[in-house]
């Protein structure tokens, strides 16, 4: 997870922006500190990776391309997870950190599956002002530029609106919630899993109706988990014909993973340590400890226990990164590179890691990395060009090779990403006097051009 804290402020809107999204039992309401402060979200390759591991056959499941869906990781410590139009499903880290089992997570994915298959996003009422909810996600993601922009952390500023407004407009049927609830039974009745986690979670959820409405979970105040919603799961569990298979063993080490690692880069060392005593030798503590002290900083100690790690599992992609993050974090940027080319030689179609490699090779400022490292963002851009953070890092590269006309179209690239529309025109029409007329990106310039200047068109018309 790379510097997993870090933040990057994005353009400020100036429109009022609602979401249409629905949380686990209810929809969303973001508080008005959320609209002052904005809404981080977390890139992290091994845990985009574990939530697609346990997401994907409950996707096909429910007849559902799985490509088409996008998974984030939204930077909040309350329990809540909620899907937006256009098949985004939002996923804090609160709740990922709180859950006690792989069975738990994917219960709450196979809920939010079922607000998807079922056409809710569609049957909710139009979104306020006439702004069409796909246009209100785009601005709130930045169009795309926040969860495809820094490999570690991104940011959009919600901007405008109120509290109440979003619960007015946020509030769904509890007819919908029951809906998604069977849904979920059967997409994990399936894929042969229980459905025994949903209830676990429920359950945790419904214990929360007896505290003070400040110290509830965003959607507790909103809808609370009723009931005749437990009670429908457990008569499933009871009386389900499906034949449920034991979780795959991975499963369990997957989610301690993906929570131990959350817990040690978003909470302090100290923390960390107390929590993962010496005493406990598991794989996840070991884990815990050498995130923990290299934020403390302690670099030995942190490197004698990442290699441990890899000496425990001399293929797993995310400990070789993590050893090069230490390293590059602390300094030693040549020494880092070479376990960060391991690690995507382990997992060569991971954009993440394939983006923090170009970065340490960018770092070495040497003509050989640089011209890897070019390659390397080549790849990534290829076939997910809407990667702000890797068309900066590709504007970098060129300019270290001097090539100011593509790295003036890549700027221009990054600034369309990100909404920034006067800023793109203007680069794009720089980039065009610095490249060879007629040639790919001289084109691509005048593509971005054109499309800088209908998103300002539109603009004017909204």
């Amino acid at each position: 997870m790379r510097n997993i804290l870090n933040k990057i402020r994005l353009l400020q809107f100036r429109i009022l922006i609602v979401v249409l999204c629905l949380v686990l039992g209810v929809s969303v309401a973001f508080p008005q500190s959320a609209a002052a402060k904005g809404i981080n979200f977390i890139r992290d390759a091994e845990i985009e990776n574990t939530l697609r591991v346990f997401a994907t056959p409950l996707f096909l499941a429910a007849g559902l391309d799985p490509d088409s869906i996008r998974i984030h990781i939204v930077n909040d410590n309350s329990l809540n997870a909620f899907v937006a139009a256009g098949q985004q499903l939002f996923v804090h880290s609160g709740l990922l950190m709180q859950t006690k089992s792989a069975g738990e997570v994917i219960g709450v994915i196979a809920h939010e599956t079922g607000h998807i298959a079922g056409g809710h996003l569609v049957k909710a009422a139009s979104v306020r002002k006439g702004v069409s909810a796909a246009t209100a996600l785009g601005y709130i993601l930045g169009g795309a530029a926040v969860i495809a922009g820094r490999p570690d952390v991104g940011r959009a500023l919600v901007v405008g609106g109120t509290t109440a407004g979003f619960r007015s407009y946020l509030k769904f049927s509890r007819a919908q919630e029951a809906s998604a609830d069977r849904a979920a039974t059967r997409f994990l009745d399936r894929t042969q899993q229980s459905s025994q986690g949903l209830l676990e979670f429920m359950e945790l959820m419904s214990s929360q109706e007896l505290l003070n409405s400040s110290h509830q979970d965003p959607y507790m105040r909103t809808h609370p988990i009723t009931q005749e919603r437990i009670s429908y799961l457990r008569n499933h569990i009871e009386n389900t014909r499906a034949n449920i298979k034991a979780e795959p063993k991975n499963f369990a080490m997957m989610h301690d993973r993906m929570k131990v690692k959350l817990q040690a880069f978003m909470q302090s060392p100290a923390r960390t340590l107390r929590r993962y005593p010496e005493s406990d030798q598991s794989l996840p503590a070991v884990y815990a400890r050498s995130i923990a002290y290299h934020r403390k900083p302690d670099l030995p100690r942190a490197l004698e226990l990442v290699e441990r790690l890899i000496d425990a599992l001399p293929n797993d992609p995310y400990f070789w990164e993590l050893k090069g993050q230490i390293l590059f974090e602390s300094g030693k940027v040549n020494e880092a590179r070479p376990f960060m080319e391991r690690a995507v030689e382990l997992l060569p179609r991971s954009a993440l890691l394939r983006i923090g490699l170009a970065r340490a090779q960018i770092e070495t400022n040497t003509p050989a990395m640089t011209e890897a490292a070019i390659g390397n963002l080549d790849l990534v851009l290829t076939s997910n060009p809407d990667y702000p953070f890797a068309w900066r890092q590709l504007a970098i590269a060129y300019g270290r090779q001097k090539k100011m006309g593509e790295s003036s179209r890549a700027l221009a690239e990054e600034a369309l990403l990100y909404g920034r529309n006067e800023a793109a025109v203007a680069i794009a029409e720089r980039a065009k006097k610095l490249l060879k007329r007629g040639s790919p990106p001289w084109l691509r310039a005048e593509d971005i051009i054109v499309a800088a200047k209908e998103n300002q068109n539109a603009a004017k018309q909204r």
